[in-house]
């Protein structure tokens, strides 16, 4: 069970478009240096941002730039952002219900609860951290290296 790196990788994206402000135009091609991604991988990722209105992004020459207060992004928005089935993908239960074992038949029915209740977990620690909170840690330890 792993978050994707889509997710990672569009925080790197959001961090680098914030310190970049002002300062250069971020491209899917700059993003790609910075991230070691494939341009298209980028695109696919700035595209899904963007749907979401968490960034803008120029048409033609590019230039990506937040559209919302890092402040009110949660880590939750990014991810949902890169992943349609949301949180709900992390943890599956195999499909079984056909078979003529008593627990085949029932398994789904007893995993649910639990299930949904790590998933609400996992969304209420994901919403409680913000791009700016990652922010202020990067910057933090780019101030303060080892």
């Amino acid at each position: 069970m792993q978050i994707s790196m889509k997710c990672s990788i569009a925080v790197h994206c959001l961090i680098f478009i914030h310190e970049a402000k002002g300062i250069a135009k971020v491209t899917s091609n700059l993003l790609s240096e910075s991230t070691g991604c494939n341009p298209v991988v980028i695109r696919n990722i700035l595209s899904a941002l963007k749907k979401a209105g968490l960034i803008t992004v120029a048409r033609g020459t590019g230039g990506a730039e937040l559209c919302v207060a890092p402040s009110q992004i949660t880590l939750y928005q990014i991810y949902t952002a890169l992943e349609p089935d949301g949180i709900t993908s992390l943890i599956g239960i195999h499909p079984c219900e056909g078979r003529s074992c008593p627990v085949a038949q029932n398994i789904r029915k007893v995993l649910q609860k639990p299930y949904h209740k790590i998933e609400d977990s996992i969304k209420e620690a994901m919403e409680s951290v913000t791009l700016q909170s990652m922010i202020d840690e990067f910057e933090d330890i780019v101030q303060t290296p080892d």
